[in-house]
């Protein structure tokens, strides 16, 4: 038996950053978001010995260990390694082969690191019939990658590619609660019809402009501390403008919350970016934002109507790839395929 999953990859639309340490427990966190159709697959086939083999499918990345010997951090699928050995070798003395690949690249601003470990975990779950909860299965994924291998960052994405559609996700010390957003389907549509998504041409690392948000957080910059809590509040009126339809609120409202964002380090923009911005705001754009940590990646705007094609050629002209989406209302999936061999 060959099994498989899939997690879906997010868009932020505000609220990224309150979701990180210590910010969040000290004044708790909101973040508004969305997967789309974009995943991080995950292939597990079991072996007769107790080889353990690695793939990336993207990058021809190969890592090869025992399963009874001690894991090697050498830089090679090492978040990969990780998960395998806090789910893998649960009474399972067993090889494994896993395959790996994934719609967008690390430091798109998509999430696709986390959507990756959520796919892993989605994998066990179903081999060994783990009772994972959903909140389980993000705080195990956020347990492995921030905690386990110190990767910089927040809670959103795993909460994200674990539960899927769009939610306003709450965060504190005590708890992250998850509220799935009920918006109906003429205003999904709508927000798809103006909306547009975009590859800047280059990636980052994120965990560098993650430390400085925190660095900023720490000193109490007060231009740093106000970004955050304005972008907390403006998540929240987000979430308000999509369930009532006011799309045009919407759109303004990003445009408010990529000011405040830029606030939080200066390495989340750049001349590049700045210029993607500036033409998009010329050519129709009410808002817009980077998807992610910033610095590079994905961008994504909201239109006025009948702009979004004259906008998408703009965008075009000056170095940015347009990337056809949709939104994804499901979480991560697993299925089970027969084996050929």
């Amino acid at each position: 038996m060959i099994i498989r999953a899939k997690a879906p990859l997010r868009i932020s639309f505000a609220g990224g950053g309150t979701d990180v340490s210590p910010y969040m427990e000290e004044r708790g966190g909101a973040v508004l978001s969305t997967t789309i159709d974009k995943y991080a697959y995950s292939t597990l086939r079991l072996r007769d010995d107790t080889t353990v083999t690695l793939t990336s499918l993207d990058y021809d990345v190969v890592a090869k260990y025992q399963i009874d010997q001690p894991v090697l951090y050498d830089g090679k699928l090492d978040l990969v390694k990780a998960v395998v050995r806090e789910l893998g070798t649960n009474n399972h003395a067993q090889g494994m082969d896993i395959f790996l690949h994934t719609d967008a690249p690390p430091g798109s601003g998509l999430g696709s690191s986390s959507a990756l470990v959520v796919s892993l975990i989605g994998l066990f779950k179903q081999w060994q019939h783990l009772p994972l909860t959903n909140y389980e299965i993000a705080e195990r994924a956020y347990q492995i990658e921030r905690i386990d291998m110190g990767i910089k960052g927040g809670r959103q994405d795993q909460y994200a590619a674990t539960f899927g559609g769009f939610n306003y996700i709450e965060f504190s010390k005590e708890a992250v609660i998850v509220n799935p957003l009920r918006i109906p389907a003429d205003v999904l549509n709508e927000l798809h019809y103006n909306m547009l998504l975009c590859y800047t041409g280059s990636t980052r690392l994120s965990a560098h402009i993650i430390e400085t948000q925190v660095q900023g957080y720490m000193k109490r910059d007060a231009d740093a501390v106000t970004a955050m809590d304005e972008l907390k509040q403006i998540a929240k009126e987000l979430k308000n403008a999509l369930l009532q339809g006011r799309l045009d609120d919407f759109g303004a409202l990003l445009h408010e919350a990529w000011l405040n964002k830029k606030k939080m380090a200066r390495q989340i923009s750049n001349p590049h970016i700045d210029n993607l911005y500036e033409v998009a705001r010329t050519n129709g754009a009410l808002g817009g934002k980077i998807t992610g940590a910033g610095g590079g990646g994905y961008m994504f705007f909201y239109c006025e109507f009948g702009k979004k094609h004259v906008l998408a050629e703009k965008l075009e002209q000056h170095g940015a790839q347009v990337v056809d989406f949709n939104f994804e209302a499901d979480g991560v999936q697993t299925w089970g395929v027969r084996d050929k061999n």
